[in-house]
């Protein structure tokens, strides 16, 4: 451990160093020279609600770069105003902006009321920023606050619930690979991609390796009227992060860490050794075998007398282990004149994993991860109308594993039953039964691996204010921006394979008798890879804004971009060759009054992806808005509706990521085959060649319309409540034909866009806020996401075009199966004679083609009533393992020093299907497989219950049984206490001692409570068998300091 400390803290140097004396050198070069002082003005700033000091307002002369912002007592003082008629304006987040003018005596002394409708924040849209009042798009924000409550390295896991319109699954909990898969609104292609465009600081990056301390806005783009600026790469919906700045004022410093303990939220639970022999022994009797364990057995192992020769072995207990420590730590400075402002900012994120590890193998096999990350940003006023932006950043991963991969130990431990083999014998030689993995092996003993990831990003942008340099172009910015980003990996791989032995029984002495298996390796072996890629991205715009006459403001934006992506792993020259992207964006909106919005959007960009002449394409889109509460007739009543908004939007968009396999898909292929043999002399086979995928002529990316209505409502000046309704029609999705015939002479199956979807559903969000008093703060939030898509077109053979089996119609990743209607009973059946295995069904009832079936085995539909259950009557049953729907709600009270506040994660609208071939007990033959512990919730002859879990039990794999069927489909909806916080902010009076401006520690917990129907393991997996790393809850303290 303490080598890693301190190779992190040699990194952390060699960086962090860098960063500060560029800075420091920064600021010595631009610090300004002012002459005589001109006029200084001074006083303090409250909260209006509750006479508090606010800290760190910005104050700031209108039109100039001159500012400050309030100390830890809220007061101020500014110097160098040249004008004693200027303005002076006051600015908070949360808070209503207030401009004032100079008084005679120099001192201002105000009270800022809270922002409840948000209608001066600014919001990150599409290649800029606009204030909320004006915003008609759909676009949803979250406070960074909220992202920082995650307690997990990637902040995709804190999306789920937090902001409408995203759809996130967590499909594992192994550190390094615990990101989320996400989708906004829904998923609304078959085709490869379907994940939407993330963009930090507008260049495109990874989420999952953001560090949330870095985090000042977090915007979700959703309808066309938001992504339709980014075109071609926009149908999938759009994530906006921008990365904090510096701020005018004295350095700021602030200290964050919290260290947690975390289990995982469920583990499946299997049966005894003892219980496995006797459920085991009633499969065989059910099949019409003799029992294969005696009652000695049973007693023998239920005793444990001899673990060698009659294990009783827990294997998930055996190798994992509880209350495994993480630790967060991030250091954040920041501050500034109005020539320089700065922001640097440390994080460290350290974590373990479950598996438990063997004394004095040599080697450290022990899942652990752990993360630096970097960001700088400067803003250096070169000149007053000229701001230059510096940005570095980056991070380090370790992650450290057993050489086997998780998937493969999961699946051991998983297959492995309680009585195979103990762990290790208790002479110390390890156990292996045939050609079966031992999973403790898998664990602990065949060696380590070791990744390293490293990313360092860069961004250069220079932003002109042309009015400045003359008057005619007044309202004119001009943005210069460049960026390089570089990713390397590597990884070292030392793994062995022990030697094996099987115990057949034990010598006169009581020795064991071992045999050996196979011989293992005693060194570990050596193997490296490595890889990478990089990313550049340049972009021009020019930015427009005039307010004309009070009442016409005119907002408008052109922009060219261009993008390009090598990849230096890629496996051949095809996928070698740089990926580029480019074109023009654009944006002109209107505003009446602060209450009629208009707006147009475009994209005109393209890929090399595809062919000359069709790699551009046109993507428009328009929105209009009215804020109806600004009105006069609304004026009597605005106590009651403090805003009212109707907004609505219709456009274009694209998504050229179609395919992995095609990178240039109107290019037809050659594959390389078998040859002949010419002659008998040189005896030698030439090789030949025959065509491979067929060219694709019109080639294009996916096309998306989508259409939104909006309404934005606020009530008593305390709630706000958002409803958006959408729908999205998508067309052109890459896909292999069906309905080609074999006729046509390909040899493979051509491609084409031909697919389509429609994707509709709604978002709520509400959102309370109220200071009762100076002492206490009452919020509360709640929202609520459903989106359902429908495949209108898919390429189908005949076949299966207008049946059950058909996929049209039916939603994406849609589950297909028989319907069971019950289980069997006696009466079920004409004649049944056991002792000859024969059991002949009434002839009222189909035949079965999926062998003979007994009382207890499944029972189907015969759908198309042709007197047989097949697979012809299998069709769409239930729903897709992604959600359709998800939702959060969550409070949070501030009393005096005291904080408390919990939230609360929904899914539901999905199922999953169990499946495998060792899931049904016995269906592994008896050597494979455990039992999960709810078996005794099955069909027996003596109960013949239709309420149960499992059907009978056989000693084989029941082909009837293990149908995918509505009896294996188990609803996986859920809802979880995602966070718990309980807080305390060190009085005012104790900090001051210590020199610290603010103080609070806290309890924060993760995952605490899961409710769900099915409880086998953690439904959000979406796992078919719980062959799954389990996700994890944690319970942390933590402390954060202000300096």
């Amino acid at each position: 451990m303490k080598r890693k400390i301190n190779s992190h803290y040699l990194f952390l140097s060699h960086i962090t160093w860098r960063l500060i004396m560029f800075m420091l050198l920064g600021a010595g070069i631009f610090i300004p020279v002012y002459g005589q002082e001109n006029i200084k003005i001074s006083g303090q700033v409250l909260d209006a609600g509750n006479d508090e000091t606010l800290i760190g307002v910005t104050i700031q002369v209108v039109g100039t770069n001159n500012g400050t912002i309030t100390d830890v007592n809220g007061n101020f003082t500014l110097y160098n105003i040249e004008s004693s008629n200027a303005k002076i304006k006051f600015s908070y987040v949360g808070y209503k902006a207030v401009e004032v003018d100079i008084p005679q005596n120099r001192i201002i002394n105000i009270k800022l009321e809270e922002d409840k409708m948000n209608m001066d924040e600014v919001v990150v849209v599409g290649y800029g920023s606009q204030k909320r009042e004006s915003v008609i798009g759909a676009i949803a924000t979250m406070k960074p606050k909220i992202l920082t409550q995650n307690t997990t390295r990637s902040m995709t896991n804190g999306l789920a619930g937090q902001i409408t319109g995203v759809i996130a699954v967590q499909k594992s909990g192994e550190p390094g690979s615990d990101a989320a898969d996400f989708w906004i609104r829904g998923i609304n292609t078959f085709g490869t991609n379907a994940t939407p465009l993330v963009l930090v600081d507008g260049i495109e990056r990874n989420l999952a390796d953001i560090n949330s301390e870095e985090v000042e806005s977090f915007s979700i783009l959703k309808d066309a009227s938001a992504t339709a600026v980014y075109g071609v790469r926009g149908a999938n919906g759009v994530i906006l992060i921008k990365t904090k700045k510096g701020k005018i004022g004295r350095p700021v410093i602030t200290f964050k860490a919290n260290h947690g303990i975390s289990n995982p939220t469920q583990l499946p639970e299997f049966v005894n050794g003892a219980k496995y022999m006797e459920v085991m022994n009633d499969a065989m009797t059910l099949s019409g075998l003799a029992p294969t364990y005696t009652q000695e057995d049973i007693d023998i192992t239920r005793n444990g007398s001899d673990p060698d020769l009659y294990p009783d072995v827990d294997w998930l207990n055996e190798l994992t282990t509880s209350n495994v420590p993480q630790s967060q730590y991030s250091v954040d400075i920041n501050g500034g004149t109005e020539r320089l402002r700065y922001s640097l900012i440390l994080g460290y994120f350290d974590e373990e994993g479950i598996y438990a590890t063997a004394p004095n193998v040599g080697y450290n096999s022990a899942i652990s991860l752990n993360r630096v990350n970097v960001r700088s940003n400067v803003d250096v006023n070169l000149t007053p109308s000229t701001l230059m932006t510096v940005s570095i950043g980056g991070y380090k991963n370790e992650k450290n594993s057993p050489a086997t991969s998780t998937n493969d130990i999961m699946d051991a431990i998983f297959k492995s039953t309680p009585i195979l083999h103990p762990t290790v014998y208790s002479n110390g030689q390890i156990p292996r039964y045939g050609d079966r993995r031992n999973p403790y092996a898998l664990v602990t003993q065949t060696g380590y691996a070791k990744t390293q990831s490293y990313t360092v990003q860069s961004l250069l942008s220079v932003n002109q204010d042309m009015g400045a340099i003359w008057s005619g172009l007044e309202g004119l910015n001009v943005k210069f921006t460049y960026s390089f980003d570089n990713y390397n990996w590597n990884s070292l791989t030392r793994s062995k394979s022990p030697s094996y032995y099987w115990a057949s029984s034990r010598d006169e002495n009581g020795n064991l008798i071992t045999s050996l298996i196979s011989e293992g390796s005693e060194f570990l072996g050596y193997g490296r890879a490595s890889g990478g890629n990089n990313n550049q991205y340049l972009e021009a715009q020019a930015n427009f804004h005039r307010l004309i006459n009070d009442k016409h403001t005119i907002d408008a934006l052109l922009l060219f971009n261009r993008r390009e992506y090598v990849n230096s792993e890629a496996g051949n020259a095809i996928m070698a060759i740089p990926y580029r992207n480019q074109g023009l964006a654009g944006r002109i909106g209107y505003d009446y009054a602060s209450r009629y919005f208009a707006e147009f959007n475009f994209g005109y960009n393209g890929s090399e992806n595809f062919k000359k002449g069709q790699r551009y394409g046109f993507f428009p889109s328009a929105a209009i808005g009215w804020l109806a509460s600004g009105e006069k007739f609304m004026q009597g009543i605005s106590n009651t509706i403090s805003k009212l908004k109707i907004r609505g939007s219709l456009g274009l968009v694209g998504n050229d990521q179609i395919s992995d396999s095609r990178r240039f898909g109107y290019i037809a292929t050659v594959n390389e085959i078998g040859g002949y043999n010419l002659g008998y002399t040189a005896q030698y086979y030439k090789n030949g060649y025959q065509e491979g995928d067929a060219a694709v002529d019109n080639l294009t990316w996916e096309e998306s319309l989508k259409a939104n209505i909006g309404i934005e409502l606020g009530l008593f000046n305390d709630i706000n409540m958002q409803v958006d309704l959408f729908k999205e029609w998508r067309s052109d999705i890459f896909m292999q034909r069906k309905t080609i015939p074999e006729t046509a002479g390909y040899t493979q199956l051509p491609y084409a866009n031909f697919g389509k979807v429609e994707n509709q559903g709604f978002e709520v969000s509400v959102d309370y806020n109220k200071a009762i008093n100076k002492d206490w703060f009452v919020s509360a939030r709640a929202n609520f996401s459903y989106a359902h898509n429908t495949i209108t077109e898919f390429d189908e053979p005949a076949a299966l075009k207008n049946t059950t089996l058909a996929q049209t119609g039916h939603p994406i990743n849609q589950h297909f199966g028989l319907i069971a209607t019950g289980l069997y009973t006696n009466d079920d059946f004409a004649s049944i004679d056991e002792e000859n295995n024969e059991y002949i069904l009434s002839e009222s009832l189909p035949e079965v083609g999926y062998g003979v079936v007994r009382p207890g085995d499944i029972k189907y539909q015969d759908l198309n009533n042709d007197g047989t259950i097949d697979d012809n009557d299998k069709t769409a049953i239930g729903k897709p393992w992604v959600p359709e729907i998800i939702y959060g709600f969550g409070a949070s009270i501030r009393y005096k020093s005291v904080d408390f506040g919990f939230f609360f994660q929904g899914a539901g609208n999905m199922t999953n299907m169990l499946t495998g071939s060792y899931l049904i007990p016995g269906s592994g033959g008896g050597g494979v497989g455990n039992i999960y512990d709810n078996v005794d919730d099955r069909w027996t002859p003596e109960s013949e219950s239709q309420d149960v879990f499992w059907p009978r039990l056989a000693a084989t794999e029941s082909s009837n049984n293990s149908q995918a069927s509505t009896w294996w489909l188990k609803d996986s909806k859920y809802l979880r206490l995602k966070n718990l916080e309980i807080g305390y902010t060190i009085p005012k009076k104790w900090r001051d001692k210590a020199f610290i401006s603010n103080a609070r520690i806290y309890y924060r917990g993760t995952n605490l409570l899961t409710f769900a129907a099915f409880d086998l393991w953690d439904p959000e997996l979406g796992s078919s068998n719980g062959f799954s790393y389990p996700t994890s809850k944690t319970n942390t303290i933590g402390v954060e300091l202000t300096f």
